[in-house]
């Protein structure tokens, strides 16, 4: 049998049972998302409840929180601030019930005084002076006229020292909001008791904290008589708290506030702000620091860590600025009542300031950088998640500048940037959802107007966004890396849509040309995934065009040139797509196995622009027409919109043409009609598109 703090014996069973109920609820309140603080709450409660309340149990119950793994390492100190909260609370709730059971056997011994005297007046006076806690008894003007043994020795002295003090004399700065007034209440009568956690000073100084809980007492026709004070020291458990707080709320190597405190500070401004209240961040990131850690090891990094946060505490703080750091090298400055951007802008300078001369560690002295996202806002136009994702995605834009720098906030910029990031974020699922298609345009022989091939372009029908076209998505989707399943998805319903119009038309269907990303063409196993699309689609190779860019091919030993090559010894037919659109490389048109070029649709496009020289632009174009067929190049322009434009570069001699003159993107359905309808002269295909 084990005993609990009261001396009882607990059965193994029971006590087994306690030990799982407790680690479930630790464990739940550990792991799950978000942090479950009330479970961890709960086991440290359920200790008390089972009368384990030995200051003793505490101690070893948080020396074994601290031992157990975690998902985040600030989730240990946060575990450990609730089970002893938990702890606490319920501890605080058994003695107020104790409390109250004093308060209560006091009244009746008063009632018992004045029925039985002498009696009655024995057995109180003994539970007054034997009680464990300090009690106190006053009259309604605030003096004190007695106090037991254990008041006394609360307050360094005996009860001498206490008697015929006044209540008022004894207020402390740090007093809780609204406990005198709680106290001005009752004694006129107003209320019967109020309970406040209330810090006093002892004779020599020092200050105990105190659990004070004062009731009236009231003679028959209930005129308040006195007042009865009972307080329980609680200095050690507050200040066991305050650590345990500490700890939940700053970063360890550091010492700044962590994330939880930046937030809940963030989170107050926006309780109940004055109106136009204005507020800034500084989101600060180190630049390079990763460099200190893979070449100086972790612990170099930490030591740079903590002087970087010196720094920034030593000129933001004096300020008023509250500086955190949110975790690895990323920090962040909170100004509150905000008198503009300029102020904002003066704290981001003030960070560039602080970390302009090298950190001198060791025998190292390392140049450490910032860079500075900087939004100042009013309070009524955001939220603080917003405000956070938005200073994040403004120091992101500060480093793609060059770093070492500050950006301030755009609305524009910040909408584009969340735009990008829900693309991003919801793109992995969508091939899986079906939520991609593709559109197929025409591209026409200028010879005959025939439609002698059609462009694949894949679309996204986004669920908020609505229908994307490639440019929307397309460039996240090569930051990301999905361009490739999402490449290799296009190339085999594209495929397999052209091997079902052969298969229905012949040779009158239309040859496909798919668009060939640049983390495609440099991919090793590009050669056998288009092989493997052609044979299960059974499309012949000779009718697939596959368009790169410039960027593909970096030189003539790169690897991703082989790749072509292997494509074009294949059968498939290899074009250069939105030639014009920058400084074009001849040498790159005489070392690639090409046999298409397409001028870019903005080149085209600009032949249009009052602000340029359009009969130069023309002259180009037809040079470049030119320049490829000198090559052994077919011709292909894009962007052409009207019928005049098309007679031009079928006069020029541009092979095939495609643009909305000659129909937008339409779905595969059109298309088949289209190559029924085949052999329609130049004129009455465009009129139908």
């Amino acid at each position: 049998m084990l005993r609990s703090g009261h001396g009882s014996a607990v059965h193994p069973e029971e006590l087994q049972q306690l030990a799982e109920r407790s680690a479930e609820l630790l464990h739940r309140a550990g792991h799950e998302q978000p942090f479950q603080a009330r479970l961890a709450e709960q086991a440290g409660a359920m200790l008390v409840d089972n009368h384990f309340s030995d200051p003793a149990v505490l101690s070893e119950a948080l020396h074994l929180l601290t031992r157990q793994p975690l998902p985040d390492e600030a989730r240990g100190p946060a575990l450990c601030g609730a089970f002893a909260a938990g702890w606490a609370a319920a501890l605080r709730e058994r003695t107020l019930r104790e409390q109250e059971a004093i308060r209560l056997a006091a009244d009746t011994a008063r009632q018992e005084v004045e029925k039985a005297l002498r009696a009655s007046e024995a057995r109180f006076r003994a539970l007054f002076e034997s009680a464990a806690i300090g009690i106190g008894l006053g009259d309604t003007d605030g003096n004190i006229l007695a106090v037991n043994r254990a008041l006394g020795e609360i307050f360094g002295g005996g009860p001498a020292d206490l008697t015929g003090v006044r209540v008022n004399d004894l207020v402390h700065p740090e007093d809780t909001p609204g406990v005198w007034e709680a106290y001005e209440d009752l004694i006129s009568g107003k209320r019967e008791y109020f309970q406040f956690d209330k810090p006093y000073y002892r004779r020599d100084g020092e200050v105990v904290w105190t659990h004070l809980t004062v009731s009236l007492i009231r003679d028959d026709d209930g005129t308040p008589l006195y007042q009865v004070a009972m307080l329980e020291d609680i200095t050690d458990r507050y200040r066991l708290q305050e650590r345990l707080r500490h700890q939940a709320t700053h970063d360890p190597l550091t010492g700044l506030p962590n994330r939880a405190a930046f937030f809940e500070r963030l989170e107050k401004l926006f309780e109940e702000p004055e109106p136009g209240a204005r507020f800034g961040l500084c989101y600060v990131d180190l630049d390079g620091f990763k460099v200190v850690n893979d070449s100086l090891g972790h612990d170099m990094g930490d030591q740079l860590l903590t002087a970087v946060a010196g720094r920034l505490e030593s000129a933001l703080s004096p300020l008023g600025h509250l500086v955190a750091r949110l975790g690895g090298d990323e920090f962040v400055v909170l100004l509150e009542n905000c008198r503009g951007e300029q102020e904002a802008v003066a704290a981001a300078k003030t960070v560039l300031a602080a970390l302009a001369k090298p950190v001198l560690i060791g025998d190292h002295k390392l140049a450490v950088g910032a860079s500075v996202g900087v939004l100042e806002r009013r309070i009524a136009t955001t939220t603080p998640g917003a405000a956070v994702r938005a200073a994040d995605l403004t120091l992101y834009r500060a480093k793609e500048a060059g770093r070492g720098r500050w950006t301030l906030f755009d609305p524009k910029e910040n909408a584009r940037a969340v735009s990008r990031y829900a693309v991003s974020v919801r793109m992995p699922a969508a091939l899986d959802r079906g939520e991609f298609f593709i559109d197929y345009q025409p591209m026409v022989d200028l010879a005959d107007g025939s439609m002698a091939g059609v462009e694949a372009l894949v679309r996204w029908r986004h669920p908020q966004l609505g229908v994307l076209g490639p440019d929307e998505f397309v460039g996240v989707a090569e930051e990301t890396g999905l361009i490739m399943p999402l490449g290799r998805w296009v190339l085999e319903q594209a495929c397999g849509q052209a091997a079902d119009w052969v298969a229905r038309f012949g040779d009158r269907a239309p040859k496909l040309s798919v668009n060939l990303a640049v983390r495609q063409a440099r991919n090793a196993g590009l050669v056998a995934d288009v092989d493997r699309v052609l044979r299960t689609t059974g499309l012949e190779p000779s009718r697939l065009q596959l368009e790169i860019t410039e960027s593909t091919v970096v030189g003539p030993e790169d690897e991703a040139l082989k790749a072509l090559h292997a494509l074009v010894d294949m059968g498939v037919s290899l074009a250069v797509d939105d030639f014009g659109t920058g400084w074009s490389n001849l040498a790159y048109l005489r070392d690639l196995p090409v046999s298409a070029l397409k001028i870019a649709g903005s080149f085209v496009g600009d032949l249009h622009d009052p602000a340029k020289d359009t009969h130069l632009g023309w002259r180009i174009v037809s040079g470049l027409v030119s320049l490829a067929h000198t090559l052994g190049l077919t011709v292909t322009a894009e962007g052409v919109e009207s019928r005049a434009d098309a007679e031009r570069l079928r006069l020029m001699g541009c092979d095939w043409a495609q643009g909305w003159h000659f129909g937008r993107p339409v779905r595969p359905g059109e298309i088949a009609r289209r190559i029924a309808e085949a052999n329609l002269p130049e004129t009455d295909f465009a009129r139908e598109s």
